[in-house]
């Protein structure tokens, strides 16, 4: 591994141009991506270890096996060269409530035209393939759930060149994906990438444009509209990508991602890399969350991400150079947030840059806002100057606050710093136990302290820990370590997903053969069930494009004896359960029903063993959930009978263990909270 990694690390080689603004290079740029391909391969090594470690007692950790199982789910059987799973599986996916019988959910950009060679540029064979199907874009349309789209990105073109004469030398060359312009995401999207073999999304050198993916395009002489309405921008994923900024001039701007979103939203498994050259504009992470004042006068530097506001999502396993588990190296400054009504970091490590975070504070009332809250949880920073400056000294008064916890220092010279200068809080090499700036309240008290300094540190149980102390996190599974025929579709089994028919007893036959032996795949859909839908311990299941499951009908419709939709695990059942890119709802009006059940307890020292991600309880709001305006007006016109969604979204039993990551409860009174046009609505999260 060591002489690996000294020659993968080698000699800078000569670049040529293309012909489209892009050198080719086979440089350390270049070679650094190829070591982020070896880490990911190296990872998934240690992954194989582990899932033979867990597979080899799993039937001591679920309560059985399905009736058409032989053997517990192995560690999976993929070879490096099997396509990932995604790109091989049947789609037999649809959009349940969309007009066209023939809308298309699952979208492979080669079917569309890119080449991923390196050298044709692929913007266009991008957008056509987000775009087609008339689907919710272009600033005519605000939200859509009858849309949804997974647009998959194979790994790019790979050519390896080996030295006779050298026992180890080797040339890689990885051809990637030419972007020149932005590509659009629209409503309802998610872009994956190959999880094996993550494909280079590369900014060319002639680059035009907001950032290299776009989540939230202004019109062209809109007078700074926009396409979306940037609170209720949901429903977006991006996984599994290399974004490479670095051919745009570092005098130039050039953006990663343009992540103007809201809630059910996710970023994982994306390594950023930006310029380092001494002029560059680059940032590693440009915040402006939440903000309401938007103009257009902002400059866009070169940065990994440029929020401007927004309402939630989750990012994970992100790496900038040049937010759970996210590293920064070598940036100018490495989080720079202007406005937020709050935003956890956990997880975070600083590595080789002048600012770790860079606040613009001062504002104590609704109109003159500025960052709200931030709490630093986990951090590791080392050799950065500074780990938090803000712009403005508190002087004893402050509307927002700031909690740093758990976080250690290396080489770190002030660790909260002021603009005027002021060292608020010294650094050095240490570790910073539990710090606060900001109003404390007690009790029922509402009168307030100010606190500038240590504040008491609170004792996490050691279930949320991990090995290290610091709060446990689990990566959104992807299986891609397994095999196509590893996996195994309700569809091919009778179920329909079309929002009409009772596919009850199609479902639970799956899970009743399966659980356990195989990976569950729930394609794109709309799932009805007409009573409770169990799934076993040891079942393993994945949604595609957000597959829905709702319940309907008179099961669910006496509130004083409510029945559960969907049962995660019987009563007091124990084994590994992973749900994945599912939405659980109802058709209404179903007073009685608790949406998810959850009963199921992780296995004896398998943290994170039963867990869901990117998977939602979404009710009411949205095509097909008979909840919409025109059964349940604004007004309240015709009463509430009618209109109730659900008597519990999620009953998490007294002896079940649930690890939920970029999990979000809706509650969709009106269309733009969720799902289509019509007048303005409220939508709660809860």
């Amino acid at each position: 591994v060591k002489s690996s990694l000294n020659l993968l690390t080698g000699p800078v080689m000569r670049t040529k141009d293309n012909g489209h603004g892009l050198r080719e290079l086979n440089t350390v740029a270049i070679v650094t991506s190829n070591l982020f391909f070896f880490r990911l391969k190296m990872r998934l090594t240690l992954q194989h270890f582990l899932l033979t470690a867990v597979s080899s007692i799993l039937p001591s950790l679920v309560v059985g096996l399905g009736s058409s199982c032989s053997a517990p789910l192995g560690p999976g059987n993929s070879s490096p060269g099997d396509p990932f799973w995604m790109q091989s599986i049947k789609h037999q996916g649809i959009s349940a409530y969309n007009s066209n019988p023939g809308y298309q959910v699952f979208r492979n950009v080669k079917d569309f035209g890119a080449k991923g060679d390196g050298v044709t540029d692929d913007t266009h064979a991008f957008n056509a393939a987000i775009s087609s199907g008339g689907r919710c874009g272009g600033g005519s349309c605000q939200s859509s759930t009858r849309t949804p789209a997974v647009v998959f990105v194979p790994k790019g073109y790979l050519h390896l060149t080996f030295f006779a004469q050298c026992k180890l030398g080797l040339i890689t060359v990885i051809r990637n994906y030419v972007i020149s312009a932005p590509i659009i995401l629209f409503y309802y999207t998610e872009l994956i990438g190959d999880a094996k073999y993550p494909p280079t999304l590369l900014a060319s050198g002639n680059f035009q444009g907001i950032a290299v993916i776009d989540t939230d395009p202004y019109i062209p002489g809109g007078n700074g509209q926009q396409w979306y309405t940037n609170q209720n921008n949901f429903f977006r994923s991006v996984r599994n990508f290399v974004i490479d900024v670095r051919q745009i001039p570092p005098e130039r701007s050039g953006t990663g991602l343009h992540w103007q979103v809201a809630q059910a939203t996710s970023l994982m498994n994306i390594l950023f890399f930006m310029s380092t050259a001494s002029n560059t504009a680059h940032q590693g992470n440009a915040l402006e969350l939440e903000r309401h004042d938007l103009s257009l006068t902002y400059v866009y530097a070169c940065s990994g991400i440029w929020m401007e506001n927004g309402s939630g999502g989750f990012m994970g396993d992100l790496v900038f150079n040049g937010v759970r588990n996210v590293t920064f190296n070598d940036a100018q400054t490495a989080v720079y947030s202007i406005w937020n009504w709050g935003w956890t970091f956990q997880g975070i490590n600083i590595n080789n840059c002048k600012v770790g975070f860079d606040l613009l504070t001062g504002g104590i009332t609704s109109m003159t806002q500025t960052v709200g809250a931030i709490a630093v949880i986990d951090a590791v920073v080392r050799n950065t100057p500074t780990f938090i400056h803000t712009s403005t000294s508190s002087y004893n008064q402050l509307a927002g606050s700031l909690v740093i916890n758990n976080a250690q220092l290396y080489n770190v010279q002030t660790a909260v710093a002021a603009a005027d200068g002021a060292t608020v809080l010294p650094g050095g090499t240490k570790t910073i136990s539990s710090w606060a700036q900001g109003n404390i309240f007690k009790g029922s008290n509402s009168d307030s302290t100010f606190v500038q300094g240590d504040i008491y540190n609170p004792s996490k149980p050691s279930s949320l820990l991990d090995g290290s102390g610091k709060i446990f996190g689990k990566a959104h599974p992807q299986y891609a370590s397994y095999a196509v025929n590893e996996f195994v579709s309700v569809k091919d089994y009778g179920a329909k997903g079309d929002g009409r028919t009772d596919d009850t007893a199609a479902l639970q036959t799956v899970f009743d053969k399966f659980y356990g032996c195989k990976i569950i795949f729930i394609d794109a859909g709309t799932y009805i069930v007409t009573s409770t839908l169990t799934i076993p311990a040891g079942s393993r299941v994945v949604g595609e494009a957000w597959s829905v499951i709702a319940g309907s009908g008179a099961h669910f419709q006496d509130a004083t004896n409510p029945q559960a939709v969907v049962r995660v695990g019987e009563p007091s059942s124990q084994g590994v359960l992973e749900i994945t890119d599912i939405i659980f709802s109802t058709v209404g009006p179903t007073p009685g029903a608790i949406v998810v059940e959850w009963n199921v307890e992780q296995p004896a020292g398998l943290q994170g063993g039963a867990g869901t991600w990117d998977t939602h309880i979404r009710l009411g709001g949205v095509a097909g959930t008979n909840l919409e305006t025109e059964q349940c007006p604004n007004s309240g016109l015709g009463g509430s009978d009618n209109c109730y969604a659900a008597f519990l979204a999620l009953h998490l039993k007294p002896t079940a263990t649930a690890y939920l990551e970029a999990r979000d409860f809706f509650c969709c009174r009106g269309p733009h909270s969720c799902s289509y046009t019509g007048p303005m609505g409220v939508g709660r999260r809860s």
